[in-house]
């Protein structure tokens, strides 16, 4: 495999890494207010990613880094064409995690109350905005033959697009309800099996909408860099799974098979794309590829040689972290931490 291709396909994988762990961090976020009908009901939530949250953003930070590295005219044209919403999603992601680390330092009501709906609103905008994002690279947006953006942002905006922001802003919330029934018990653990059964028929009908509005929006069956074969129907066929799951109230494989549709949904747009990284609405010659936004091979090796000393010692590492806090979250009082 070249490097080029190589580096396309870690990329890839640590975005989807992003989502199936953020994804589950943006779901609880934005049950939060809707959930905890109490203050320590609101902790107990909180605490279920606590561990977490912070360690799951570094996929994104990581993914970010590798694309500058390994291709920075995509980075170059993603970063100025996408500029606000970027923006927006980074402020959110900022506000929650001042949310998370301000709530608890004064136990004025409104205090709580306030950062409690900031958890939400930095959840809510960067689950909207990832699929309106990712939609945007497979159907195309303006771009010239200087690798430049040339729309302006009510171009991100369409039909194609929001349906995906949507997609995605009610895939990750179930997929936050399923984990919370994961991680809580007694009044909570009913509250989200609830939530995740009430959630669970919209989003399958609007992954299935996706889905056929995609080869109608976009090129896939007419330029396919790799077709996507049975991706997309194995995407279906687990959120199918996900929610037999859940209704037969087998929370931990309910939510496998949602990290499994999250993951099939991600690898079809991925696939779609290569070996295009940005698809042009102009003229399809004017695509940013893996071969024309690339870094230089010594320094694709460089990245290579370093990707492969230091990821296995990460992944190792979150996988311990995600044993140890593996237990319920409890509501007793005395046992939450402050």
């Amino acid at each position: 495999m070249e490097l080029n291709s190589l580096w396309f396909a870690l990329i890839a994988v640590l975005y989807i890494g992003y989502f199936v762990l953020e994804g589950f961090d943006f779901g609880v976020g934005i049950l939060l207010p809707f959930l905890g009908k109490n203050d320590v009901q609101r902790r107990v939530i909180i605490n279920t990613i606590g561990p977490h949250w912070d360690g799951n953003e570094v996929w994104l930070i990581t993914a970010g880094g590798a694309t500058f590295a390994a291709f920075p005219h995509w980075y170059a044209t993603l970063f100025s064409g996408f500029y606000f919403p970027l923006l927006l999603i980074l402020v959110a992601l900022i506000l929650r995690g001042v949310a998370f680390e301000f709530r608890s330092k004064d136990e004025n009501p409104l205090w709580r109350s306030f950062w409690d709906w900031a958890i939400f609103g930095g959840s809510f905008v960067p689950a909207l905005l990832w699929g309106v994002a990712f939609a945007n690279f497979i159907r195309g947006v303006p771009i010239d033959s200087s690798m430049n953006y040339v729309g302006g942002f009510w171009n991100l905006l369409n039909p194609y697009a929001l349906l995906g922001g949507v997609v995605s802003l009610l895939g990750f919330v179930l997929h936050g309800a399923i984990f919370l029934t994961l991680k809580t018990d007694n009044i909570l653990l009913e509250r989200t099996r609830l939530a995740a059964r009430r959630v669970w028929p919209p989003v399958l009908i609007l992954v299935i909408a996706f889905v056929i509005f995609t080869y109608f929006q976009t090129d896939i069956l007419s330029r396919p860099g790799v077709i996507p074969g049975l991706m997309p129907v194995v995407a279906v066929l687990a959120l199918l799974a996900c929610g037999w799951f859940i209704y037969q109230k087998r929370n931990g494989w309910a939510f496998f098979m949602n990290s499994l549709a999250i993951v099939f949904s991600a690898l079809t747009i991925f696939l779609a794309l290569y070996p295009r990284v940005l698809v042009s609405s102009l003229k399809p010659e004017w695509s940013l590829t893996i071969a024309n936004s690339a870094s230089g091979p010594a320094t694709l090796k460089v990245m290579s040689i370093v990707a492969l000393i230091f990821v296995p010692v990460l992944l190792a590492y979150q996988g311990w972290s995600y044993w140890v806090f593996r237990n319920r979250v409890s509501e007793k009082k005395e046992s939450l931490e402050y």
